[in-house]
């Protein structure tokens, strides 16, 4: 049995982040626990003597009026402290709100609590390693604990109370060795957990049978069920439109009919049984995803043979298999047999891991990291490293585990998850994977694609993005010198010390460091005369981040082929002396060489990019360096990107072709004034047929389009000048609708400059600003913020016009400061409009407007993502009005309400839009 630990699960809400800049507490809450079992609770508001933050506000609910008869800390502390003594004090981020306690009880003379510790936080990520966020909110939606109101403190202390007993359930639940494992690494972490899983292991060591585990890894994987061959389904497609109403309905009976899907539906279910190749632009709002997946997966069923759909990220394949093919199940009425299928690197490699563990662990990080994975691995169906959830540090860790090189264990008991996927996708309806991997299957030996009938491939216009970044090769400073450290010298504990430890001969190790001190040296004198080189370069800028292309450097070769040559000499001697050395008289031997081999296979990768991006000369490529002056070398990055993809997408695209239909689609793949800007750069012929599908007429009828004709042209003022006309029409558009607007820049510099200015005004303190490059996090996290805030304004560029959806009320006003046209000093630009010159072409009607015709669509297509969302697109460009391509713009939009108005106007015309 369980010795019987008391826990106080603590909860508060304050006027702000600092008990020492004179925040407060407005509201506590305790959930006590024994025998696990909530026995007892406490709440109280608290009287914090000021004015609580309207921000503080919106997100708590807590108003002025709600404290202000409330108690005043010192009236309770004392009490307080005495309930949480002799208890373990658990919390959610225990770092928060153990310390603004301890702050306030100093400051009203009690003394400090004294207690053991446990954070629900770090709880959490071990237990649930894959969940995609540890917010409170997020995390009692995804395992059903019950939150009546976030972010008020009793609410929150009884979810983060049934948070700790559902992490010490599925704890008690692991197998026993899992168990032990973490128990070993537990005394490294943050707060006091050590103590339950020594509780856990204790009780489950009573209890225990043996049971049998993969033997080389003694790790617990999940038990792995072989999905049965359910056979062919007697489904045929449903031509008449009766018969597709009665199929949704069936699956969901409030269907709506949308004549555009069933069209989609029509045109892709003959382009396969006709086996041609289609491009099909299908508009936000018609079911797209549906439309394709329903044709696709009867083919498949008929032909017993699968077809394969690829979609641009990792999240949007997790997207597809866990939200669309549920609802296709719906519709069909029986379980489509899906795979899905990514590149070799998602996949853990089971055998470095378990090296892994033989070793002492480097940080906090990579602990909590090889923590996470054993839970992880007990869960896990597909060994996809992207299932997990870690930080900053720990990725550095999953890096070194990833699987890098064919590999298949001469032990069957051993699962390896990259074959097991390779079968699964043989035995399928569909396979669901990324244009990175259509694009690789053309240079491996055996096609891992080979057994499909038909290609969708959705997201289209990423293929082009997907085929550059592919070729894509890139020189980080931070980064060769991170792998260049784990090599050390003789007198440091790094690699080159470890030679000692298995008696490698003191000549040969101080061969090796001769050696490796010269790659250094070489190294860091070619940084230098790069840094040089830069700090000389004629288009010297104010800005402090640059960006300049190598061709503009005239870098003399010679540096960079020593570096070259100085590494590879090292390997082979590092690969010699390793080789010849016999590892059967020391046990830890093989752990040490096991890590030797690992970064001179980093070691390797890193010269051979070396030798792609200063070495050798693509046809048509895109070359350059961008650097931050504030952080030399640190900064220093070089970027080389071919620009001739459409060869890779032909030779990628062919086999495919060769099997069966090709389908592509997207929601933006043409501009009205060059119907073929996006297929011409996927290499598709004219003559493939490009079929649009257009959402209903009153799709659009919640949105508007305002042009402020008063703005000042940036030509004909200065940049600050501009950035304060800017902010102004921000501000008053975000204090009318009362924030949930997204601003979209073309530059990052101009981004920050108007977030900075805004936030010295003031004006909108009562807002949640999150900003692109500024506010930390992820762009899926930023969104995921915005979102949590009724009162928020999210500032970000080009990266965030594709992908991002935000239905409903979250999302009301879109503010587009510059029509987005490329810059011209950007790299890739400058090189496409030298080569569209060089072929008699004008780079801006060939390039540049199109491609900012059709982001302009993209940003537009944010705003309204269903028939009853409202919105408003307010263009800060006075361009659209008045250049004679303005039309180009405004016809690539649906048919909506245009008014060119006044900044002033602009504010009644909001007012009056939100009050209809």
């Amino acid at each position: 049995m369980m010795e019987n630990h008391k826990y106080a699960v603590v909860d508060i809400e304050t006027t702000g982040h600092s008990s020492s800049s004179g925040d407060r507490i407005i509201q506590l809450a305790i959930v006590f626990i024994n025998n696990y079992k909530v026995v007892h609770t406490f709440s109280t508001f608290i009287n914090p003597e000021k004015s609580i933050p309207l921000f503080i506000q919106d997100l708590t609910k807590i108003k002025n009026e709600d404290v202000v008869n409330a108690p005043l800390f010192e009236e309770v502390g004392s009490e307080i402290l005495d309930m949480l003594q002799d208890h373990i004090f658990v919390a959610h981020n225990i770092h928060f709100d153990l310390t603004f306690l301890q702050s306030e009880l100093k400051r009203v003379g009690l003394p400090k609590l004294i207690c053991k510790t446990m954070d629900t936080v770090e709880f959490t990520k071990l237990m649930f390693p894959n969940l995609y966020s540890y917010k409170l909110q997020d995390i009692a939606s995804e395992l059903q604990i019950d939150l009546q109101m976030a972010h008020r403190a009793d609410d929150d202390a009884l979810a983060t109370a049934y948070l700790l007993l559902k992490c010490i359930e599925q704890l008690s639940h692991l197998p026993l060795r899992t168990i032990e494992l973490l128990h070993k690494r537990s005394f490294h972490l943050k707060s006091n957990l050590s103590l339950l899983f020594f509780e856990v292991l204790s009780t489950k060591r009573l209890k225990y049978e043996p049971n049998e585990y993969p033997m080389y890894r003694k790790i617990p994987l999940k038990q792995m069920e072989e999905e049965k061959d359910i056979g062919p389904i007697n489904r045929s497609y449903p031509l008449e439109k009766l018969s597709k109403l009665k199929l949704f309905q069936n699956g969901f009976p409030l269907f709506e009919e949308r004549p555009a899907q069933f069209e989609l539906m029509d045109t892709i279910h003959f382009t396969l049984q006709e086996k041609k190749e289609i491009v099909c632009e299908a508009e936000t709002g018609i079911g797209k995803t549906l439309g394709y997946l329903l044709p696709a997966a009867i083919y498949a069923m008929e032909t017993q043979k699968p077809v394969i759909i690829s979609t641009y990220t990792t999240h949007l394949i997790d997207q597809l298999v866990q939200e669309e093919i549920p609802k296709l199940d719906e519709v069909l009425g029986v379980k489509t047999r899906v795979a899905k299928l990514k590149g070799m690197h998602h996949y853990i490699d089971l055998y470095r891991f378990w090296q892994h563990l033989q070793l002492e662990d480097e940080s906090y990080d990579e602990t909590f990291t090889i923590m996470q994975i054993l839970v992880w691995l007990t869960l896990t169906d597909e060994g996809d490293l992207t299932e997990l959830n870690v930080s900053g540090g720990g990725q550095l860790f999953v890096e070194k585990i990833r699987r890098a090189v064919p590999f298949k264990s001469e032990e069957s008991e051993v699962v390896d998850f990259y074959e097991r996927a390779i079968q699964k996708s043989g035995n399928c309806n569909i396979i669901v994977t990324n244009h990175a991997m259509i694009l690789a299957d053309q240079d491996r030996e055996f096609r891992l694609l080979a057994k499909g009938c038909a290609t969708i491939i959705d997201e289209a216009h990423q293929f082009i993005h997907a085929s550059m970044s592919r070729k894509e090769r890139i020189f980080s400073y931070t980064n060769w010198k991170y792998i260049l450290g784990q090599f050390g010298t003789l007198d440091t504990e790094q690699l080159l010390y470890k030679l000692s430890i298995i008696h490698i001969p003191l000549p040969l190790r101080i061969r090796l460091e001769k050696e490796f001190v010269g790659i250094v040296n070489i190294f860091d004198e070619t940084v230098s005369y790069i840094i040089n080189s830069v700090q000389h370069a004629k288009n010297r800028s104010k800005n402090t981040k640059r960006t300049i292309l190598l061709d503009d450097l005239h870098l003399n070769e010679s540096l960079f082929r020593k570096v070259a040559l100085s590494i590879q000499t090292f390997i082979l001697s590092a690969k010699s002396i390793i080789h010849s050395y016999s590892m059967k008289e020391e046990a830890v031997a093989p752990i040490i060489l096991n890590e030797w081999e690992y970064w001179i296979r980093e070691l390797e990768i890193k010269v051979a990019e070396w030798d792609e991006i200063f070495l050798q000369e693509e046809s048509i490529e895109a070359k350059w360096l961008e650097i931050d002056t504030r952080s030399i070398p640190g900064s220093l990055t070089i970027i080389k990107r071919p620009l001739n993809y459409q060869n890779d997408i032909k030779h990628a695209l062919n086999p495919l072709r060769s099997a069966g239909a090709v389908i592509w689609t997207s929601g933006t793949l043409s501009v009205p004034s060059n119907r073929h800007f996006i297929t011409s750069q996927l290499g598709l012929h004219e003559k493939i047929e490009i079929c649009s599908f257009k959402t209903s007429a009153d799709y659009y009828n919640g949105a508007e389009l305002l042009i402020i004709e008063d703005m000042p042209e940036i030509q004909h003022v200065s940049q600050s000048h501009y950035i304060e006309s800017v902010a102004e029409a921000i501000v008053q558009t975000v204090l009318v609708t009362e924030g949930r607007c997204f601003v979209l820049f073309t530059s990052q510099d101009m981004l920050r400059k108007t977030v900075d200015l805004i936030q010295d005004t003031k004006l909108l303190d009562d807002y949640m600003l999150f900003a692109q490059g500024m506010s930390s996090g992820s762009r899926m996290r930023l969104l995921k913020s915005f979102q949590r805030f009724s009162k928020s304004v999210l500032f970000g560029t080009n990266s965030f016009w594709e992908g991002v959806d935000v239905p409903g009320d979250a999302l009301s006003v879109i503010i587009m400061v510059r029509l987005p046209f490329s810059s011209p000093d950007d790299p890739i630009f400058k090189k496409r409009a030298e080569l569209l010159t060089m072929n008699g072409q004008n780079p801006f009607t060939a390039y540049s407007l199109p491609e900012a015709v059709l982001r302009f669509r993209q940003g537009f297509g944010r705003l309204i993502r269903s028939s009853s969302d409202k919105g408003v697109f307010i263009v800060l460009d006075r361009r659209i009005e008045t250049k004679s391509y303005g039309r180009d713009f405004l016809q690539a939009i649906p048919n909506i309400p245009v008014k060119k108005v006044s900044l002033e106007n602009m504010v009644l015309e909001l007012e009056n839009w939100y009050t209809k």
